[in-house]
């Protein structure tokens, strides 16, 4: 076990220890120092390439393949990482010599992991723009394909990640990156988290070894870190991922999750024994891509294999269609029956998609009519070629029976496979299992969101007509729904309170459930903000149609409504009666007109699918019946609202529409049933699993829903203790001072001036806590009373909550990090503006836009009145403050201009030390601090430079060269006349550009200190 708090040397070496005793890896040693570390090692690759039997001439050849495939800089890191793997995993084809056969060398032997050279380095020094060096790299056969940047236990394994993607950046080592497969981060309490090149932090993912497995890997291991370590670098399951397990998605690079990995290691299984199966991995947990590795794996394991997967929505047939395009693997979709026994009476395609076509007037799906049709297009000599395996999408359908006796009869050795993201019904399971067989493998929707695969459920039922009968309800239904809102906030609705009210006090239910809803897009964090956007379920396309109509009416112009319906003149033939009132049908024909406003149906739901999806600001709600509740990923959809009788299958996938991830802000997805489909008003307790969800089991759906309102109070409770935990060593009386001396560090000589830096991950666990916080207060903010909270309670939570929103913003203006933050602000102060207030949110907005030292240059002294009262106030907390963020400017701009920024620097700490002494009046240091920071953020208007010095580059040069003002001048000609577009992180470019200076400059010392001063100049 690890110490508490132990340093990352400390975790690093015993680390280094796990590969080697367990998980036997070779240890190459300490890489810090040694010169030209590569991706590629040929001094490891080719010792492997002998023992594997390869000629002399077929290893030169390749490894100098491999090395210009590697090095190849005309591709993004994307495209360059697809071809690099593309070489690990089919093998270089070599022709020894010239009119030869083509031989492949396999740079990794996959069938036998133990064949291969396993190792580690650390500290692996990379020469690029800016040098990086990964805390430890894993090589098999000298190749690099995983990279591991530890943590101290106290420290987030969040900072491993973003250290992870920064060396991905250009400007760092990029080019190391062409040959990672696994990309990890941990420390000793959060463990192991893993992805691939460019994975977003949030797409990170936590290993976890299957519950039913007989022998799972590092289960005995008690530490975290250890225990990933050991699941996923344990020498078969590395090769085995990076094999079977990784896909080229779109642009995106994706690994499997664990349940992915499981759900086809058990169904291989079942293959090889010729069974079929039932895979139910939960909605929005990666089913698409399970198909696709187990459609890999089967034409790998057999050649003869053909596939065909079956769907019974034409947006799931386009999804499969996309999803294996996307990743390279050719799928044919079928036209019609007729065409799919065509297909399957040829040799060829190997992979084909089929839709049960929609029959009749109103495109049902008729699984009847499709098996005629399969049957009557059967020519007398059919036989299907190939080994046949069928894969059927959402077998949960009761009618999946039928089809599945269906293909027996056309298919009689087809192995069949039942995919499913919802539960099978009580009824249907026996059903299901003798069509199928038994379930492969499983992953619950309480499993995935455990894994933080998928976000939890908050469900609140609302009967509004109830709740609003006259005006005075009316009154006291705003109070209510308001009470937890700051004035401003109040103030900006009753702006608008006006219409609402006269929605709510109509006789039509619709009406009020348009007030209702416009409510909460007036009032709800995520789609007041415009980060997130919600979905209506109307219980037909007549009443979809009102709805919009009431939307528009009201000026809510950004939605629409995605229906099959497609208008057309037959729909209203014979409607027209003469009579003022409208017919139903006229009504909705002349609504949906409107709103397509001349475009074809099919293009107006693309674009508008598209704006719903990456622009929510644009495209706030969308209004269905039936479309869109499946297969249709959502990420920013964050409510829900259900005015539609539903149950079982069609209620669970149309709530999983807002349980995917979308960024920190987006906590949950949000439930709102205007059908009581629980009948949870009508009890005194709720219970998901009955009424609407009755026949399912109720271990299939445990932990689906949860009370919006009971789980926000223990959410709000929870953020409150971790909060008051973080600032219980701030001293009494936890004042700005207090806070400011915690969490930066006070300009005291006792005090280490690398305290900013040092405690930098304690802030922002102050900060990630505080934004939590909020959050989970705004959430229940108007229902404080019903949670179960005094007046007096909710009082004094909103006053803490307050004060540590104030904290934040002072310690993040004292530290200088508002700077870096600046991106996470706008949302924030909606939500304190609306929720908390805060009196000094207006003039913080000063800091949107610049610096607080650019403002001080700006304005003078008068720039302090931006600065919050907790900090204004005290002369010490503002000095602190100051000098905070000078010295983050002058760390920052250190390597633009090391001689010049060491100077401020040293300006900084005699002004420090002046201060402390007390040698001179506030008045005397403010004029100084104001003239130090137009120095720092300014050097150009220095007297010092002579006119010839135009430019910060040739400022810099002069600095660091003595101040020879001539050789200045040669070395910035020399490089102007040298340069190439592109020229940085280029080694051959980077070689033009050094011999161009080295002309001017005897001292290799020199020479590498003004290379790497070169590199840090914009203008070059």
């Amino acid at each position: 076990m690890s110490d508490v708090g132990s340093i990352e040397r400390t975790t690093q070496n015993r680390i280094i220890k796990f590969f080697q005793d367990y998980l036997s890896y070779s240890y190459l040693g300490n890489w810090q120092y040694r010169e030209n570390n590569r991706n590629i090692e040929p001094d490891y690759l080719r010792p492997f390439l002998e023992q594997q039997g390869y000629s002399d001439t077929l290893i030169k050849k390749a490894i100098a393949q491999f090395q210009k495939t590697v090095t190849n800089q005309s591709q993004n890191l994307y495209n360059l990482n697809k071809t690099v793997y593309s070489s690990l995993r089919y093998g270089i084809k070599v022709k020894p010599e010239v009119g030869a056969n083509t031989e492949t060398v396999w740079l990794v032997d996959w069938d036998t992991p133990e064949n291969n050279h396993f190792a580690i380095a650390e500290e692996v020094a990379v020469k690029g723009e800016h040098p990086k060096r990964p805390d430890i790299v894993l090589y098999i056969n000298g190749i690099a394909l995983g990279v591991l940047e530890l943590k101290r236990s106290t420290v987030s394994v969040s900072e491993g990640i973003r250290q992870n993607l920064d060396n991905q950046k250009k400007e760092f080592i990029e080019h190391f990156f062409a040959t990672q497969q696994l990309v990890m981060a941990g420390n000793d309490t959060q463990g192991l988290r893993y992805g691939t090149i460019e994975t977003p932090e949030k797409y990170y993912l936590t290993w976890r070894e299957d519950k039913d497995q007989e022998t799972p890997l590092g289960n005995d291991l008690e530490n975290p870190l250890e225990r990933g370590l050991m699941q996923l670098c344990s020498k078969q399951r590395l090769l085995e991922i990076i094999h079977n397990f990784t896909v080229f998605d779109n642009g995106k690079k994706k690994l499997c999750r664990h349940n992915q990995y499981f759900g086809v290691k058990y169904a291989q299984d079942y293959i090889k024994n010729g069974k079929g199966g039932i895979i139910w991995h939960t909605q929005g947990s990666g089913k698409s891509l399970t198909m696709v590795w187990l459609a890999k794996w089967i034409r790998e394991y057999n050649p003869n294999a053909r596939i065909l997967i079956i769907t019974d929505r034409d947006e799931l047939d386009k999804q499969v269609e996309g999803v294996f395009s996307g990743v390279d693997e050719p799928i044919t979709r079928t036209q019609s029956g007729q065409d799919l026994i065509k297909k399957l009476n040829q040799t060829t395609p190997s992979l084909m998609c089929s839709l049960i076509h929609k029959f009749g007037k109103n495109k049902t799906t008729d699984y009847d009519s499709y098996i005629e049709e399969l049957n009557n297009s059967l020519p007398p000599d059919f036989q299907a070629k190939g080994d046949m395996y069928v894969f059927v999408d959402e077998c949960h359908r009761s009618q999946s029976g039928k089809l599945h006796e269906a293909m027996k009869q056309i298919l009689p050795d087809a192995v069949l496979i039942g995919f499913t993201g919802t539960p099978l019904l009580k009824n249907d399971k026996r059903k299901s299992v003798e069509v199928f067989g038994k379930y492969i493998h499983t992953y619950k929707f309480d499993e995935a969101v455990t894994d933080n695969v998928v976000l939890d459920l908050r469900y609140e039922a609302r009967r509004v007509e109830q709740k609003i009968t006259s005006q005075e309800k009316i009154d006291q239904w705003f109070e209510v729904q308001t009470q937890g809102l700051t004035e401003y906030a109040k103030t900006e609705l009753k702006k608008r309170w006006g219409t609402l009210q006269k929605l709510l006090n109509s006789k039509s239910r619709l009406e009020k459930i348009v007030a209702d809803i416009i409510f909460d897009f007036a009032t709800k964090d995520r789609l007041k903000s415009g980060r997130g956007n919600a979905m209506l379920v109307a219980g037909n396309i007549y009443q979809a149609c009102r709805y919009y109509e009431l939307f528009q009416n009201q000026g809510f112009t950004k939605c629409a409504i995605v229906t099959s319906y497609e208008p057309s003149p037959q729909d209203i033939k014979g409607e027209t009666t003469g009579e003022q009132e409208r017919t139903e049908k006229l009504r909705q024909y002349e609504i949906y007109q409107q709103m397509l406003g001349g475009k074809d149906p099919e293009k107006f739901e693309e674009d508008v699918r598209e704006q719903f999806i990456n622009n929510p600001a644009q495209m706030k709600l969308l209004i269905v019946v039936n479309k869109l509740l499946t297969g249709f990923d959502a990420p920013p959809a964050t409510y829900l609202y259900i005015d539609k009788t539903m149950r079982d299958h069609g209620l669970f996938q149309a709530i999983c529409r807002v349980n995917r991830l979308d960024g920190e802000d987006k906590e949950y997805g949000y439930i709102i049933d205007y059908q009581d489909l629980f009948k949870s008003l009508e009890k005194s307790i709720a219970d998901y699993t009955s009424e609407a969800f009755e026949d399912f089991d109720d271990e299939d759906i445990q932990g689906l829903l949860s009370d919006r309102v009971e789980k926000g109070k223990e959410r709000l409770e929870e953020m409150l203790e971790k909060i008051r935990a973080l600032c219980e060593p701030v001293e009494q009386p936890k004042d700005t001072s207090a806070y400011i001396r915690y969490f930066c560090g006070s300009n005291q000589p006792e005090q280490n001036p690398e305290h900013l830096k040092t405690s930098e991950q304690q802030r922002h666990t102050l900060y990630q806590y505080t934004a939590s916080l909020v959050r989970a207060y705004a959430n229940l903010a108007n229902d404080m009373i019903d949670a179960g909270y005094t007046p007096q309670q909710a009082s004094e939570i909103k006053a803490a909550v307050k004060h540590y929103e104030q904290a934040r913003q002072e310690v993040k203006l004292a530290s200088g990090d508002y700077i870096d933050l600046k991106t996470y602000e706008p949302a924030m102060r909606h939500l304190i503006d609306t929720y908390i207030g805060a009196e000094d949110s207006k003039t913080i907005t000063a800091l949107d836009d610049m610096t607080l030292v650019e403002l001080i240059v700006e304005r003078g002294e008068p720039a302090l009145d931006v600065l919050p009262n907790g900090i204004k106030e005290n002369p010490e907390a503002v000095a602190e403050t100051i000098e905070n963020n000078l010295r983050k400017i002058i760390t920052e701009e250190q390597p633009t201009n090391p001689r010049y920024y060491e100077q401020m620097s040293e300006l900084l700490e005699q002004l420090i030390e002046d201060r402390r002494q007390e040698a001179q009046d506030y008045e005397t240091y403010l004029k100084r601090v104001i003239e130090l920071s137009k120095q720092v953020t300014q050097p150009h208007n220095s007297s010092q430079y002579p006119p010839s010095l135009d430019t910060s580059a040739k400022r810099a040069l002069y600095d660091n060269l003595d101040q020879d003002e001539s050789l200045t001048l040669a070395i910035d000609h020399a490089i102007k006349t040298n340069k190439k577009d592109g020229w940085r992180g280029n080694k051959i470019k980077e070689r033009q550009i050094r011999r161009a200076i080295k002309e001017h400059l005897d001292d290799k010392e020199t020479l590498n200190r003004i290379f790497e001063l070169v590199k840090n100049q914009n203008d070059y």
